[in-house]
């Protein structure tokens, strides 16, 4: 493995270090985001539901927009140093917002400028590897952000330890944003051929194959129930978690992640992507039956712990399948449809849990997304790929 990280391009290297120091700056205000909406702006799972739905939404819509835009400018770099850019100007503003429906609009140009460069950054890593190093390096590259996302959270625990306001930390998000925008802007990217044909854009996914199709109402159903995560971190507090462990909670999930996302997803490369993609959603929805229910805070600790392997199994290998089963002058749109598709389901997502949750309890809500979790899981198994008992990834 050491061998095979080294002969990684400097493109994978330098992404997954824009990545670092974004998630960094990010995962700094996303544990206190729900403590800030709960406490000071007294707002409740509704308005936490709406928040993270709408935001969610628009940036997966233009996850596509950007990803077509991509395959037709052959470009890339643009849309990823101003997506990562607009976040960066966003973020330390949370720290002048006095209602919710002004955290709402920060959120959104947050997700805004996620919405302009995942895709186009999907695409110019897949472009960049060989077909046998997609696991690997879509693994690293998650490592990295998940890298981030441990520094973010103890760092915020660290401020909230030593007496700092929550909105004096929203400004501390400032400096790694822009170190990772400069960052982006050092990403040398390679101009990319023309296809000989490429068919018109349109909503019938021209170009893509039947398991591509069917892979994204499998991810679309799975999204369903896959409501923001700071749902889980309001339930970590309702638990009893005092609030300064709650970002070291977070941190747990994204180190377990980081440790475990290059690994996991490189044997995606060998056994195939579906074996690990499917445990990985029954891992997903065995651990929401269990948090709807845990009432004590040290059962919390172990079961975050699960919900890390699901991410490091699940993350890269999902990217992976994409430019498995896209042709390569399409990944741009291709990412936009995957990135769509685990999107556009998130308002209804959120807002359903937030209102299932708020009228029935959390048992209710955490049950509806394990059982979604479960069915998408089943679809891949015996519905993507029918009929075949070759593994998809390893043989494709």
């Amino acid at each position: 493995m050491p061998n095979a990280l080294l002969r990684l391009p400097r493109t994978v290297w330098l992404l997954g270090l824009v990545s670092l120091l974004n998630d960094s700056a990010s995962e700094l205000l996303y544990p206190l985001i729900p403590l800030y909406l709960a406490s000071v702006l007294m707002a409740g799972p509704k308005a936490l539901g709406i928040i993270e739905g709408i935001a969610e939404m628009t940036a997966s819509l233009l996850k596509l927009f950007s990803g077509v835009l991509t395959d037709r400018t052959r470009s890339a770099k643009p849309w990823v140093v101003g997506g990562y850019g607009l976040a960066a100007l966003a973020r330390p503003l949370f720290a002048f917002a006095s209602s919710w429906p002004l955290v709402l609009a920060l959120r959104f140009a947050d997700r805004v400028g996620k919405g302009l460069r995942s895709s186009p950054r999907d695409a110019l890593l897949a472009r960049s590897i060989e077909p046998g190093q997609r696991g690997l390096a879509f693994g690293l590259h998650r490592a990295m952000d998940n890298a981030g996302a441990v520094i973010g959270p103890l760092l915020a625990a660290g401020l909230l330890a030593a007496g700092v306001g929550v909105r004096d930390i929203f400004l501390w998000a400032a400096l790694p944003g822009t170190l990772a925008v400069a960052l982006a802007l050092a990403v040398r990217e390679q101009a990319t051929p023309a296809a000989a044909t490429r068919p018109a854009f349109d909503w019938r996914l021209t170009g893509f194959t039947p398991a591509f199709r069917r892979y994204l109402l499998a991810l679309a159903l799975f999204t369903l129930g896959n409501a923001s995560n700071m749902f889980l971190l309001l339930r970590a507090r309702e638990a009893g978690l005092p609030d300064a462990q709650v970002p070291l909670l977070w941190a747990l999930v994204s180190a377990v992640a980081m440790l475990l996302s290059t690994p996991l997803s490189a044997l995606s490369d060998r056994v195939g992507r579906q074996r690990l993609i499917v445990g990985g959603w029954a891992v997903y929805g065995l651990f929401y039956l269990a948090l709807g229910h845990v009432r004590s805070p040290w059962a919390l600790w172990p079961l975050f712990a699960v919900y890390g392997i699901f991410l490091a199994a699940t993350e890269g290998a999902e990217k992976a399948l994409v430019a498995d089963l896209a042709p390569a002058p399409l990944f741009g749109t291709a990412y936009g449809w995957f990135n769509l598709a685990t999107g556009i389901m998130l308002l209804p997502a959120s807002l359903a849990f937030g209102v299932l949750w708020q009228s029935f309890g959390p048992g209710t809500a955490f049950a509806f997304s394990a059982g979604c979790a479960l069915g998408a899981a089943l679809l891949l198994r015996f519905w993507v790929f029918p009929g075949s008992r070759r593994e998809a990834g390893a043989a494709l």
